[in-house]
Parts: C-alpha cells; structure tokens; sequence
C-alpha cells in the first residue's frame, strides 16, 4: 500500500522523514513551515511536494499528515490546521499524549513517535528507528504500522502511558549520557589533553552494558565504595560547582543502587 503523505515542519526530524517516506515508494505531497524557505530545504530534498507556509490543507491529495514539530507547537498547530475528510493527522512526540490531538479537524488521529536521536548532518538509517504507534482507530493504527513497514523499521504499539515512561527512559539512555561526553570533553579541554583517548572506554562500556546488563557493567570508584578516590575526585571539580554536584549524585546514586 502507498501513502501520499504531509509533512508539518521542517526540523530534524522532518529532515529525514520526507526523503525515507519517499524512497519508501509514497508521495510526500506538501511540506509546512512557518518559514517557507525552511519547508522549501525538506522539499528539495524529494521529487515534487510543494512548500507552503500556510495551514489550509483542505485541498491536499494527502491522506496521512505528520507533525513533526515540537512538543510546545503541536497544540496550537494541530487546533490550526485544516485537513480534508479523511485524513490522519500524527504527531511524532514522545512526551505528548493522543489527547492532545483530539480538537484537531482531522477525522482519525495518531502517533508515529521515532525512538532515535535525528541531527540533519548525520545521515539516518530507518532500519536503526524503532516507532511507536498509537491510534483509537483499528484501521489508521494499520495504516501507520504498514507506513513503519515500508521504512523497513521496527514498530510497536505503545499507549501514552507507556510511551511517556519510554520517553523518560531514552532521555536518560541517550540525552543525559551524551551531556555526560560532553562534560568528558571539557574536563580533557581543560587539562589540554586529547579526547581522543576516551574513546574507546566509552565505546567499550556501552557496548558491555548492551551485552551484559547496565547494572553488572558497573565500575568504578562510586560501585567499589573507594570514598579515598571519590573525595579526590570532587576536590578536583571545585572549579567548577556544577560538575563537582552532579558528580556526587550520580556517585551515591551508584552506591545506593
């Protein structure tokens, strides 16, 4: 089954999106943006959907319309918007509820939610996004699972409740474990030292957590209760008072779990 397919934004996500829809085989029809120079990147990077800046879609060809926007715009964008009888209107969030669509003029509604990290300079393989659908009705619910087929992604139906908890999930798996590279990356910079050598730890621990389980992966001086070390350790973070706190959390979080 083909899908003609909108897309409402012009972020990271969208970035991706659009082209994937179409290597998939459907149509992306139109690309929304507040800036029609923003919609206008997405759109040349697939063969004939149009640009627009504004949110009468009652002409649209598309039957499917995603929001892949952000979490604050989804409300006013999705209670704009004018879609044609039919349609399907999506959001992507993985913190919003299917609630928040309900006062939209779309006939069904849904969630496509793709649990990855999207940075437009990075190419993205969809094989590597799992999504998480939802969906009051049984047939749109179909049609999102065959759209997340074709992208030859893994896909599961997920309520909001749920969806939530995996959100928060993936913040501290992804968002707060690379914050932590980043301050690994300023301690080194500070010292004019190479990051370079960090790297294959880093890639070595997550790889042996992956394998073995977070929990037994754990080393270091907090999972060994080495408080000589510890205490060394936050004296040399004075400098700077906000490493030296987060430092001693995650610490006694350790030794408490």
């Amino acid at each position: 089954m083909k899908f003609k397919v909108a897309i409402l934004g012009a972020g990271n996500v969208a970035w991706h999106l659009a082209p994937a829809i179409e290597d998939a085989g459907h149509e992306v029809t139109e690309v929304y943006a507040r800036d029609l120079s923003s919609a206008r990147k997405i759109t040349e990077r697939v063969y004939a959907a149009e640009p627009k800046d504004e949110l009468d879609f009652s002409d649209s060809e598309a039957e499917i319309f995603i929001l892949a926007v952000s979490d604050q715009a989804i409300p006013e964008l999705a209670d704009s918007v004018i879609l044609p009888e039919g349609s399907i209107l999506v959001h992507t969030s993985g913190a919003m509820s299917l609630d928040i669509l309900g006062y939209s003029s779309a006939t069904y509604t849904g969630i496509f939610y793709p649990l990855q990290s999207f940075t437009k300079s990075r190419k993205m393989e969809f094989e590597d996004v799992a999504f998480l659908l939802e969906s009051d009705d049984e047939e749109s619910l179909q049609k999102l699972r065959k759209l997340a087929k074709s992208l030859k992604s893994q896909y599961y139906n997920v309520r909001s409740k749920d969806r939530l908890a995996i959100h928060i999930a993936a913040v501290f798996a992804s968002n707060f474990t690379n914050h932590m590279i980043r301050m690994s990356e300023e301690i080194m910079r500070r010292q004019g030292l190479d990051f370079e050598m960090l790297k294959p730890l880093i890639i070595e621990q997550i790889s042996k957590a992956l394998q073995i389980g977070a929990k037994n992966a754990q080393t270091g001086p907090a999972s060994r209760e080495d408080y000589e070390t510890l205490e060394n350790h936050h004296r040399f973070l004075d400098y700077n008072e906000s490493f030296a706190e987060i430092y001693r959390l995650i610490s006694q979080d350790i030794i408490d779990s």
